[in-house]
């Protein structure tokens, strides 16, 4: 039998029994050749396998082959990323890559996946990845991030055709039935709310107290309301320019652009807007003549916004203090949302208010208001076809 077929790339038997493959498909900066392998229980397997290389060659579909490992791939993503998104979104994302990449954080740390060659990673070595992260405890939501990421990871090197397919594609992750579905945040209920303003118009720092309000009526985010500055206020129009954020990536705060990239412009409710005004005169007081631009100065050092954390630290102790379940800083913004979309607010409007790049956004966050508010718009042929009684 010969050891080589035409047009098949060379072919030989192992000496363990097995047939082994190899098709060459260029040559690398030293000159030498570069050549793929497979490997088959029997000869035809090996050249059936080889014939696929080579129409996928033909085509372009072919990746070179590189020793370039997975997790060195990922640093190099991630570089990138961090010339696009904010410090703390970068934070976010190298976090989730290294619950399936743990030598992104710890080269020391044993990382079979991170370790592998790029052109090496199979949809079952995802799927064994991602089932560990389930069995040690992980939510739903944290696995489904860390596959989002590594997707991204596979796709930027599918687009470059270092890869001949995305071998995170195929790996779905599912919910169990049981599970509750998960959402963005809660809804305060309206004695909740009342309760909530209460406490905030006898809060002693008035600073964080209205920094909390305008989140509440405005759907701010933390960021956007202590990145205001007084030149962003309009207290005659009673608008608000949402132009920056004042956040924090864990190690510390600092300035950055809106969220999407882009300004936007928020009424602001009759009730806060007096009280917007009242602050102002008692920031003037306050601070006499001192060029302070922020409209929530911080405590120790007024030339920079208060501290990201304070409005954090005042909700909790005021919702303990009332006796009302937990309330996080994004549930007051995500109240607004819903409460908009509760009175009949278009899609489209909560969007622009609520600064999401597209309504699409709106729609996954709120989907399961908009569920409930669509049940009660029900017409009945009968209704509109049946004769009106004369007045």
């Amino acid at each position: 039998m010969p050891r080589r077929g035409r047009g098949e790339g060379t072919i030989v038997r192992r000496p363990d029994g097995r047939w082994m493959g190899q098709i060459m498909v260029g040559y690398g900066p030293d000159g030498k050749p570069k050549r793929l392998t497979v490997y088959g229980k029997t000869r035809q397997e090996v050249a059936a396998k080889l014939a696929e290389l080579a129409a996928q060659r033909h085509k372009g579909l072919l990746p070179e082959p590189t020793e370039t490992p997975l997790r060195e791939w990922a640093s190099r993503w991630l570089e990138r990323k961090g010339r696009e998104v904010r410090p703390k979104t970068l934070t976010l994302y190298r976090d989730e890559l290294a619950y399936a990449l743990p030598s992104l954080k710890d080269p020391r740390a044993p990382d079979p996946l991170g370790r592998m060659r790029l052109q090496e990673v199979k949809p079952a070595h995802v799927r064994a990845v991602l089932d560990a992260l389930t069995e040690r405890g992980l939510s739903v939501r944290t696995v489904k991030k860390v596959r989002e990421r590594l997707h991204a990871l596979f796709e930027e090197a599918l687009n470059l055709e270092l890869v001949a397919r995305n071998p995170v594609a195929p790996v779905k992750i599912r919910a169990p039935r049981d599970l509750p579905r998960e959402r963005a945040g809660r809804t305060l209920e309206p004695e909740e709310m009342a309760r909530l303003l209460e406490a905030l118009d006898a809060y002693p720092d008035r600073r964080v107290a209205l920094a909390l309000r305008l989140m509440l009526a405005c759907g701010l985010r933390r960021g956007e309301a202590l990145g205001l500055r007084w030149e962003d206020v309009d207290l005659e129009e009673g608008v608000l320019h949402v132009r920056r954020a004042w956040s924090t990536d864990g190690a510390k705060p600092h300035l950055t652009g809106p969220k999407t990239g882009r300004e936007r412009a928020v009424p602001i409710p009759h009730a806060t807007l007096v009280r917007l005004r009242e602050y102002r005169e008692w920031w003037g007081e306050m601070f006499g003549a001192l060029p302070i631009p922020w409209v929530f100065p911080g405590t120790g050092d007024p030339s920079r916004p208060l501290d990201p954390n304070s409005p954090n630290h005042a909700l909790r102790r005021i919702a303990k203090r009332l006796g009302l379940p937990p309330i996080r800083v994004h549930d007051l913004r995500h109240t607004y949302g819903s409460f908009l979309l509760a009175q009949g607010a278009p899609l489209e409007l909560v969007a622009e208010r609520m600064g999401h790049a597209n309504p699409t956004i709106t729609l996954n966050v709120y989907r399961h208001l908009l569920k409930e508010e669509r049940r009660g718009w029900v017409i009945d042929p009968e209704d509109l076809t049946r004769p009106r009684p004369r007045a």
